[in-house]
């Protein structure tokens, strides 16, 4: 049986059987891009970021590594996906034209966007970058349609997906609970002579034995002196007494990650670790004072950044006070839709739901990162996660 055999295999109960909207919420979402897409006049748009295709389909896998696209013209979607993943298109799909190619045959993929897209298109909105957008795809329907503009329309389903609907916020709030499972027991396992692939090891199976699928991040876990080094994780290094031990989990609810950080010492925290844990929390309690609708984000961070004034010049921190999740695939939980930053002239609006990551860093000695995830309503920020705000396990 090949992979054309093998569409035509699924059943009626099958076909659709695992999307997880029901069609009501992909019409919406699908009317709201094509209205963007008439604003900008574009005439067709090639997806191939897994999120976005997922927002717009419900079209779920844990291969992200191959050529996918999906074409949305005004009239009609057509979903591009490798022989392997045929079966992952028509589960958890609803979509009427899905087409594949062989595994072992990019070049294939060609001809039939081609055919998708001049239907009706003169101008193609492409997201030119994000790195699910290979050259060679670009290279070769550039010089099959050398009539047609390639533009970069990257913010325009982001935009539309910076807003979470109802039945989004409900699992973001699924994950956010299965998050804390897999948190408290990690941070209860927390003692001198266990290792951090240990406190991983048991918070992974917490967070797995809650619900969460397959993360989008894997649980990250620093010890000591590691921890002050920004996007390091568990290394088989054993905790000692007096160890700050850093944590940031994100469990995955269909998709939809709410992710939290905490740090617990082992031992009693330094008067030094508590000043910078205070900081943590003064800053994002100045954030969840500020976000509310029709405040900018640079407002917010201008509000942060004086939280974080008395610590700035001893601790090193990104310069990112949020950033907005939603549904998103390996290797990061960041839907990238809005970043809470300086110079941000977006207004918050009801409906946004940021992570909060606040982690400062004290080079070559330790660092401290406690967050929430918050959902902007009308009064303002709600953490929909449950951070106990202690350095004690």
């Amino acid at each position: 049986m090949d992979f054309i055999a093998y569409q035509q295999a699924f059943t009626r109960d099958l076909r659709g059987s695992e999307c997880p909207f029901p069609a009501e919420e992909f019409e919406q979402r699908l009317g709201e891009v094509r209205r963007r897409m008439f604003a900008q006049d574009l005439d067709a748009l090639l997806l191939t970021d897994p999120s976005d295709i997922f927002y717009l389909t419900g079209y779920s896998t844990f291969e992200v590594s191959v050529h996918v696209a999906l074409v949305v013209t005004p009239g009609a979607l057509f979903l591009q996906v490798p022989s392997i993943e045929m079966g992952p298109a028509m589960v958890t799909t609803r979509v009427d034209r899905i087409a594949g190619y062989r595994w072992e045959g990019i070049g294939e993929v060609l001809e039939p966007l081609v055919e998708a897209l001049n239907d009706s298109a003169d101008t193609v909105g492409v997201d030119a970058w994000h790195g699910s957008l290979r050259q060679g795809v670009v290279d070769g329907l550039k010089a099959r349609m050398s009539g047609v503009r390639f533009v970069d329309s990257g913010s325009l389903v982001k935009q539309a997906r910076i807003v979470k609907s109802a039945a989004e916020i409900e699992l973001l709030r699924q994950s956010a609970r299965a998050t804390a499972t897999g948190l408290e027991a990690a941070v209860a396992a927390v003692k001198p002579g266990i290792t951090d692939n240990d406190v991983a090891a048991i918070g992974a199976h917490a967070l797995l034995a809650a619900g969460s699928e397959f993360m989008s991040m894997q649980p990250i876990v620093t010890v000591g002196r590691r921890s002050s080094v920004i996007h390091t994780n568990h290394q088989r290094q054993v905790i000692q007494q007096g160890d700050p031990v850093f944590l940031e989990f994100g469990s995955s609810w269909q998709r939809y990650t709410a992710p939290m950080m905490q740090t617990v010492i082992a031992g009693t925290p330094t008067e030094h670790m508590r000043r910078v844990f205070d900081g943590c929390r003064r800053v994002v309690d100045a954030l969840l004072a500020t976000i509310r609708p029709g405040v900018t984000f640079d407002a917010a961070a201008q509000a942060a950044g004086q939280a974080l004034k008395p610590l700035a010049d001893q601790v090193f921190f990104s310069g990112v006070f949020g950033y907005t999740v939603g549904a998103q695939f390996p290797p990061s939980w960041v839907e990238g839709s809005g970043f809470i930053a300086r110079g941000g002239t977006t207004e918050f609006r009801p409906g946004m739901v940021f992570h909060l990551p606040i982690c400062l860093r004290v080079p070559g000695q330790w660092g401290i990162g406690c967050s929430e995830t918050v959902l902007v309503t009308k009064k303002g920020a709600e953490p929909i996660t449950s951070n106990p705000w202690t350095l004690g396990s």
